[in-house]
């Protein structure tokens, strides 16, 4: 990037962070666009040949958004999503930015009572669901700012009639888009709250990253309401005016018959998703030449998933990527080119970027040691919302503390060895749980983490899931003894053929695997 395409810039009246000098102003404005180079491109996909073009997609966003308005919808109000992949999504969150609202998605796999603490917490007026989760919504009036429930299925004619012209299109880039609900994997969630200026910031990150050229295909096998669904697939693509193939939810034979019927260009998902589609039947029935780019991030990619995909796949490239819902998505990418080379890394900071790796003792590590990164940039959300005190925690300055632990190479190579709360403490002895299970990587499903030991503090402990009919060794010590040194052996185990627990972005839920060692000690 030269000095007239980035400069320096106040975001928030505090954040110094390098930008992209050109860019929109919204993600309306960005979505608009490219519906004005070409209305007639097919903007999305679904049930099989169902489609939407770009001016399509564009009059249905806004006749929802002048309901919206008539409904008494203002600039900054929140408005909630709670539904699968599907074309009302994309149309209403359109409808949402056009309008100046905050996006809300709540994810398909939570609770009723989990669902009603992000919809009372964000202060949603507004929720857009479908007829099979209907029974978790709450109705109108059943929470305090809640006033609306409509069915996806109900959109069309809700949307219905003469709505007026629709007022101009609020430009502050620093408004916030959406808050999305972290996990909730360490507690209540927190409402992650990123400006149309972070995601902006992403999409362009992207773009450079992947050099896909305008009109290419993805295929979204990941939930939308996250962040990577939502900025890595749908804006990403609608940014260069490609489009986006929805299917219900991942199973890998369809996966793999839509990605060949639509002549995919790209698609995001987590390395167990690809050894899911190596396994299936279908991944030698189905031409998938057309597919260019598969990117991936959420756990490491073993180097013989990387090998065995390009031997049966030789037309598909593989990018790492690193990011959190609040850094908007990436924060660093990893090249294709890169990938063989380094299976161990995450990615080189994006454009934008600042990291540093922090000590314990809040100073910068030297290169190739380990330490928490810290991270800095335009994408970096403002905070949590409605959460002071959580947000003076993790937002130092500019920089968000990702509680990662990585160490940054001499090339800007980034690894990642654990998350900060993963380490496990034995006597002293740090042992990082990511070593440990590249170790056990055979196995389908493998998660290391720290068993209470009244002498040493902690111990490692061992979850796998094994291959389906594959008999439980009489000594899984033996599975780990030759490549580790001796503290870092797991000294328990859990084997067997359940699978382990895992959120909607294909992360296994370690704390739930803590609680249950805890519940049996």
């Amino acid at each position: 990037m030269t000095a007239r395409e980035m400069r320096h810039e106040l975001l928030f009246q505090e954040r110094m962070v390098r930008c992209f000098a050109d860019r929109q102003q919204n993600l309306w404005s960005m979505f608009a666009d490219s519906a004005q180079r070409d209305p007639d491109a097919p903007a999305l996909f679904w049930d099989g040949d169902a489609s939407l073009s770009y001016g399509e997609l564009q009059v249905k966003a806004l006749q929802v958004a002048g309901a919206l308005l008539d409904a008494g919808v203002a600039p900054g109000d929140r408005l909630a999503t709670w539904m699968a992949n599907r074309p009302e999504y994309p149309i209403f969150f359109l409808a949402c930015w056009r309008v100046g609202a905050t996006l809300v998605p709540l994810d398909t796999r939570l609770s009723e009572a989990e669902g009603k603490f992000i919809l009372e917490h964000s202060g949603a007026r507004f929720l857009l669901g479908e007829g099979e989760l209907a029974e978790k919504y709450p109705s109108p009036g059943a929470l305090a700012d809640l006033r609306q429930v409509v069915m996806a299925e109900d959109l069309d004619d809700w949307s219905k009639g003469n709505h007026g012209e629709l007022p101009k299109v609020p430009g502050d880039e620093e408004e916030l888009a959406a808050i999305i609900y972290t996990s909730g994997t360490t507690g209540q969630p927190k409402g992650v709250m990123l400006a149309h200026v972070n995601l902006l910031h992403s999409i362009r990150h992207f773009e450079l990253a992947w050099g896909l050229p305008r009109g290419s295909k993805t295929l979204i096998a990941i939930p939308g309401c996250n962040v990577t669904g939502l900025v890595t697939e749908f804006l990403t693509f609608f940014s260069l005016g490609g489009s986006v193939v929805m299917i219900p939810p991942f199973r890998a034979a369809t996966f793999i018959e839509e990605a060949a019927r639509h002549r995919i260009d790209h698609a995001f998902m987590v390395p167990a998703q690809y050894k899911l589609c190596l396994m299936n039947d279908a991944f030698e029935k189905h031409d998938l030449s057309s597919w260019k780019l598969g990117s991936f991030g959420g756990a490491p990619m073993p180097l013989a998933f990387i090998q065995e995909l390009q031997a049966r796949l030789p037309s598909l490239k593989l990018s790492n990527g690193y990011g959190a819902t609040e850094t908007g998505s990436p924060a660093a990418l990893l090249s294709p080119e890169l990938t063989e080379k380094h299976p161990d890394a995450i990615g080189k900071p994006v454009p934008c970027a600042d990291v540093v790796v922090i000590g314990e003792d809040g100073k910068e590590v030297p290169r190739g040691e380990a330490g928490e990164l810290w991270i800095a940039g335009p994408m970096v959300a403002r905070g949590y919302w409605r959460n002071p005190e959580t947000t003076k925690e993790a937002f130092i300055g500019r920089y968000w503390k990702s509680g990662d632990i990585v160490s940054i190479d001499e090339h800007d190579i980034i690894r990642l060895h654990d998350r900060k709360k993963d380490v496990v403490n034995r006597g002293g002895y740090k042992i990082y749980s990511s070593e440990v299970e590249a170790v056990l990587v055979q196995h389908p499903d493998v998660a290391v983490v720290g068993k209470p030991n009244d002498v040493l503090g902690e111990t490692a402990h061992a979850f796998i899931c094994l291959k389906p009919g594959a008999p439980v060794p009489q000594d899984p010590g033996a599975l780990a003894l030759d490549e580790l040194a001796d503290y870092k052996r797991p000294e328990s185990w859990t084997i067997g053929h359940d699978p382990l627990p895992r959120n909607s972005n294909g992360k296994i839920l370690k704390k739930e695997l803590r609680d249950l060692l805890l519940e049996k000690a």
